[in-house]
């Protein structure tokens, strides 16, 4: 009996000593304060994207050149847009970095215009079968640049092919 009654008075006793506690800078519940609104300027730029930096390095120059002939252009609807996918084959074996690269445009033109190139390794082989050549590139390309487009073409080093609406 003792004992309960000696823990129940130590406890009566260090209970009211808590809310002391619970207040003070001991607590580390309380270090950092509650959280308050605070006004931002309002900035255009994309917070996800680095800003750019003084030790950065130039951005390299593409080296690529058209490829020799355009196989294939197919434009595939996608939600948002569409995919503008294209098949060459280049002149020789050992072409990478391809890409579809846009003209330059107008903005009452009608056409949206893609040259179809690619940087060639130094160590090219010349005889290569042409299934061993063939190179793929496509482009995403939004509602809103589709927007009064009636015809895409992709152009080569000797024929282009176009797709229109």
């Amino acid at each position: 009996m003792r004992i309960l009654l000696t823990t129940a008075l130590v406890t009566a006793l260090a209970l009211p000593g808590c809310g002391y506690i619970r207040d003070s800078r001991i607590n580390p519940a309380n270090w950092f304060g509650k959280s308050r609104a605070e006004a931002v300027d309002a900035q255009p730029t994309n917070p996800l994207l680095p800003r750019k930096s003084s030790f950065a390095r130039p951005e390299a120059v593409y080296a690529g050149v058209p490829v020799q002939q355009i196989l294939d252009l197919k434009v595939e609807r996608t939600a948002g847009g569409a995919v503008v996918r294209v098949v060459g084959l280049s002149s020789t074996l050992g072409a990478y970095d391809v890409l579809l690269e846009p003209a330059e445009d107008d903005e009452e033109s009608s056409t949206l215009e893609y040259t179809l190139k690619a940087a060639y390794s130094k160590k090219s082989r010349p005889n290569a079968p042409a299934t061993s050549r063939e190179v793929v590139a496509a482009v995403f390309v939004s509602d809103e640049a589709l927007e009064g487009v009636r015809t895409i073409r992709v152009t080569g080093e000797t024929n282009a092919r176009s797709v229109r609406r």
